[in-house]
């Protein structure tokens, strides 16, 4: 799972924001009757000016990719995001004015990059924007969903870790922008406590276990003494280790941040808690959006988000089934070589994740140990990746522990992208709140998906593409994309025989296959064949054999985040069918190491346009071989 904060891509509460006209995507660019002349030089230039003026707009996201001051429009270090109703409502317009300046552009006459360009920044304006009109919910730069805070999602959660590993303070400046950021976190928690009440007046209120999640957290952060919250050890410990500052300097920084954590920041957590307190009375058990003011359309608008395509519910629901029928027999056949006894698939799964062995002691050397067998892992794999990739990533990948105080709601793993000026590498973290969730044949797959060849190698790779604007190496960015190359490659692992000598191991990535097909069961079940939460995690539990506990917290997610979790199969599916088809054109002429940097040098895009541009590579390679 690729996870970016929350709060930089917002461009706000929707609840608090001006509402659009409906579908601001309606008008495709190539219809518009008066399309501007195009040149490369404007199509820079407003990509260049939309850069600065999402960089600006979302400052921690300047922060989290390192940029400069200028590419930012200005400096950014102290500050955080404007959620006021006079700031989103701007914002609105805003972003609006540069897809309606990017819709005017005649495509027709600007070379393939740069009208692919032009294409990608539209997908990512209208995939924030078209979620503005249902009024309610969370919507950004590049996606939306249904509620502002959860048990998932929310300052509450993203803020702390966020000053903590990727603020820095490396000098005085730094520690004076640290401690602004800090006395602003109560004003983003306030923003947000507002638009919860603002849409529960509209009749867009979480599900109950989402609330109760989400209160459970904040409580527990909230008791904490200020002296030992994160936000306060951070900077304790960080800015003892600024050069030349003197010991009496660098603990007064802590004292302050103890003192605005005391006064602001934990005073707005539980009014935070109490807001979402009131609305547990008038919560639902139910999970899926279709409750929620025009439900059916607000899904179809995920899935489109989610997807890049027009699939629809019914028809992803029933790519789920085939391909969940498909793996079960897989990995029936792959345990019967295990010597497993016969029986139910879910319950022989089980047995194999408590096989000796299996499972690591929990406690903290097994946490320890756990981390280090992935770092390995991660090393075996990236000493083959020349194998099948001609591009290959610069930036560095740490593997990282879920935070303690957020790993209650948080996903079993997720990637945060490296700095783009090389200063932070990238972050593989995973949550080991119980390594009974973890026997030992489910990991290499899960490292695969985050780490080498997933995530961390599709993304630095797109952050360090020579050719590309700014605004599609930094920017961009799309699930279905980025979530189905990332599952894609955990079968090219499979393909290039890593399993051969760990059959357990295969049968791990088969399951993590398994889970990813069922997704698409449940996400549709629940928000469009009106699953109950129980059904949902029955499904779960019964279909993969993982833990009823990790799928707890697996369909609490899809829940709360309509669509995301369809982007996974939907984007593996298209890669690979893509690649068939390669395969059979060009015969003898396909090349998987030109087959996959032709995908990768795209950088993040649209399924639609990574099908016309693959099949316009499979016409020149033809060409200049004449197969």
């Amino acid at each position: 799972m690729l996870r970016l904060p929350t709060r930089p891509l917002a461009l706000g509460l929707a609840s608090l924001a001006l509402l659009l006209p409906p579908s601001p995507s309606a008008a495709a660019p190539e219809a518009t009757p008066a399309a501007a002349p195009a040149s490369r030089n404007a199509v820079a230039a407003l990509l260049d000016e939309l850069s600065t003026a999402v960089l600006h707009e979302f400052p921690e996201y300047a922060t989290l990719l390192a940029v400069t001051e200028a590419q930012a429009g200005g400096p950014f270090a102290a500050r955080l995001t404007d959620g006021s109703p006079a700031a989103v409502a701007a914002r609105v317009t805003l972003f609006q004015g540069f897809r309606d300046r990017l819709a005017a552009l005649d495509r027709a006459a600007l070379p393939t990059g740069d009208a692919v360009s032009v294409e990608v920044a539209l997908a990512m304006l209208d995939a924030g924007l078209d979620g503005a009109p249902f009024g309610y919910g969370d919507y950004g730069f590049g996606g939306f969903s249904p509620y502002p805070v959860t048990q998932l999602t929310g300052s509450y959660l993203e803020m702390p870790d966020f000053l903590d590993s990727m603020q820095p303070v490396e000098s005085v400046a730094d520690a004076d922008a640290y401690l602004a950021r800090l006395a602003g976190f109560a004003r983003v928690l306030d923003e947000e406590t507002a638009g919860v009440r603002a849409d529960a007046e509209k009749g867009a209120v979480p599900p109950t276990f989402s609330l109760e999640g989400a209160i459970r957290q904040l409580d527990a952060f909230a008791a904490k003494a200020p002296a030992d919250t994160v936000m306060v050890t951070s900077i304790r410990r960080r800015a003892a280790e600024i050069p030349g500052l003197a010991p009496e300097t660098a603990a007064d920084y802590a004292a302050r941040a103890e003192v605005i954590v005391r006064e602001q920041v934990l005073p707005a957590y539980r009014r935070q808690s109490a807001a979402l307190t009131e609305l547990i009375p008038r919560a639902s058990a139910e999970p899926g959006v279709w409750r929620l003011p025009r439900g059916a359309d607000y899904y179809a608008a995920s899935l489109k988000a989610q997807t890049t395509t027009d699939l629809s519910p019914e028809e992803i629901h029933e790519m789920g089934l085939k391909l969940v029928a498909g793996l079960r027999l897989e990995i029936d056949r792959g345990l019967t070589a295990a010597g497993i006894p016969p029986g139910p698939l879910s319950e022989r799964l089980k047995q194999v994740a408590q096989l000796p062995g299996q499972l690591y002691p929990d406690s903290d050397e097994g946490r320890a140990a756990l981390l280090a067998d992935l770092n390995h892992q991660c090393a075996a794999i990236e000493a083959r990746m020349p194998e099948v990739f001609g591009r290959l990533p610069k930036a560095r990948v740490e593997i990282k522990r879920v935070p303690v105080y957020a790993q209650a709601g948080a996903p079993g793993g997720y990637y945060q992208p490296a700095a783009l000026d090389g200063s932070r590498p990238g972050a593989y973290y995973i949550n080991l709140r119980d390594l009974s969730e973890w026997p030992r044949f489910t990991l290499p797959t899960l490292s695969y998906h985050e780490a080498t060849p997933g995530h961390h190698m599709q993304i630095s790779i797109q952050q360090e593409l020579p050719n590309l604007p700014f605004f599609r190496t930094a920017l961009a960015g799309f699930n279905a994309y980025a979530e189905g190359w990332a599952l894609y490659t955990e079968q090219m692992v499979d393909e290039m025989g890593v399993y051969a000598a760990d059959p357990l191991g295969r049968i791990g990535y088969l399951q993590s296959a398994l889970f990813r097909a069922a997704r698409l069961v449940v996400d549709t079940g629940i928000h469009h064949k009106r699953w109950s939460r129980e059904q949902a995690i029955d499904y779960m539990v019964e279909t993969t054999g993982d833990q009823r506990s990790s799928m707890v917290t697996e369909v609490e997610r899809y829940a709360v985040w309509p669509g995301q979790a369809t982007g996974y199969m939907v984007g593996r599916q298209t890669i690979l069918r893509l690649r068939d088809h390669a395969r059979t054109e060009l015969g003898a002429a396909f090349d998987l190491k030109a087959f996959h940097d032709l995908v990768l040098g795209q950088g993040s895009v649209p399924l639609t346009t990574l099908e016309r541009e693959t099949r316009a590579w499979i016409a020149a390679r033809k060409a200049a071989t004449g197969s």
